[in-house]
């Protein structure tokens, strides 16, 4: 736990174009919320995961908007949860949003933790899959862990060619991160060899198995992004939402949702065996003595051995 001073959620009337942790601007009909922490590589406590719901709240309401762009400041998209800055916040309490639950910090044990996580992580997650205007994820640098939740919510992922991705909580004795659409985004062999092995993967081989829309050069992603968003926002507002209402149904009758909570439950077991040794600590405990630096660099090695800042 820190003693580091935890800056409050941002409104849906405080943010803007510079905004911390999320800024939030709007150019024509497209709404970019940039995720705005790049000092942490956008790892994601829960004044940012509540503070982007806000800034999609603002899209949402707001009728001149008809995409929302999901993008980052910095090297990297995002770094995943936040597991080990200064201003990590998983002892603090913020009203529940996306889950009728019980205040976490009450409680103790798998009880304290099952709460937060439900809340700020999978049904986050789910509430945002199901946001009624589409949403492109522009994904450049790193991605991973809690930065593919990100990207997998939104319905289309165009990345630069130098992001790679990664899931690699199996280190820690966990089956994947909370929003396990795995199997779904990646088909079961590639999420069995990425979850397998902790590797990362690049965009090419993202674009190759069907994760990405699109990969395009650094320098034009910006561009390509806003092509695509000005195509979307020429189509009729509501036939957009009923299509996005119909695919994400026929993903959903396919199993993902009963996928997610199986997923989720063996996600929670995991966390109480590891910390069932020690729980004098059990948040640290649970991650399985990994932290922030060893998962950035086990997250950074590939097959090749090559590294990235």
């Amino acid at each position: 736990m820190t003693d580091a001073p935890i800056p409050p959620v941002l409104g849906v009337h405080d943010l803007g174009p510079d905004t911390h942790p999320v800024a939030y601007e709007v150019t024509g009909g497209t709404a970019y919320v940039t995720l705005n922490r790049p000092d942490f590589r956008n790892a994601q406590n829960s004044v940012m995961t509540y503070s982007l719901d806000n800034a999609f709240v603002r899209a949402v309401e707001d009728d001149a908007v008809k995409v929302i762009v999901l993008r980052a400041n910095g090297k990297h998209f995002s770094a995943g949860h936040d597991i080990g800055t200064p201003e990590r916040d998983h002892h603090v309490e913020y009203p529940n949003r996306a889950a009728l639950w019980w205040d976490h910090t009450t409680r103790g044990g798998g009880d304290r933790r099952l709460a937060r996580e439900t809340e700020v992580y999978v049904q986050m997650c789910r509430r945002w899959r199901e946001i009624p205007k589409p949403m492109i994820a522009q994904v450049h640098g790193a991605c991973i862990a809690g930065g593919l939740m990100l990207a997998w919510v939104c319905d289309f992922i165009v990345a630069s060619d130098d992001a790679y991705f990664s899931d690699p909580v199996v280190k820690m004795g966990i089956p994947g991160v909370e929003y396990f659409a795995h199997a779904f985004v990646l088909g079961p062999r590639r999420a069995k060899e990425i979850l397998y092995t902790g590797r990362r993967f690049g965009a090419a081989e993202a674009l190759e198995w069907g994760m990405c829309n699109h990969v395009v050069p650094r320098d034009e992603l910006q561009t390509k992004v806003d092509e695509i968003a000005a195509e979307i926002a020429a189509m009729p507002a509501f036939g957009l939402t009923l299509a996005k209402k119909v695919i994400n149904g026929c993903e959903d009758q396919m199993g993902l949702q009963t996928s997610l909570d199986t997923a989720f439950g063996w996600h929670m077991f995991a966390h109480s065996a590891n910390a069932e040794p020690d729980d004098t600590d059990s948040f640290s405990a649970s991650l399985g003595g990994m932290d922030a630096r060893s998962m950035r660099d086990s997250a950074n090695t590939g097959s090749t051995g090559e590294t990235k800042d």
